[in-house]
């Protein structure tokens, strides 16, 4: 029987760092984006609540797939198991300066 892959992608989002479970990972239509699709999230049998995946569960409920910035993107682990989503808070060095995104793509001058 195949084995179903799973995805741990880490991306950044604003001042927070997400950590999501998935099936499927790979390059976008539209360019410079990731796409994310088929969203997995831990199991409910617990008593226990864990604040951080249930502000995930919200986020992404009724999201079938997602584009997320290249240049957003930290890491993508292939993994054995799904585990539960988490929610970082980034921590600010104090000022209000915010590092622009890079390009991705350059164009050349112009000839002629």
């Amino acid at each position: 029987m195949a084995k179903k892959r799973v995805y741990r992608v880490t991306f950044r989002n604003d001042s927070e760092v997400y950590e999501v479970y998935c099936r499927k990972v790979g390059p976008a239509d539209m360019f410079g984006f990731v796409e994310i699709e088929g969203f997995l999230f831990g199991e409910r049998s617990s008593v226990v609540v864990d604040p951080s995946e249930e502000k995930l569960k919200i986020e992404f409920a009724g999201v079938e797939r997602t584009l997320v910035p290249l240049h957003a993107v930290i890491r993508i682990d292939s993994v054995d198991k799904s585990g539960s989503g988490k929610v970082h808070a980034v921590g600010s060095t104090g000022g209000k300066v915010a590092t622009l995104p890079t390009a991705i793509y350059t164009p050349g001058k112009p000839r002629g």
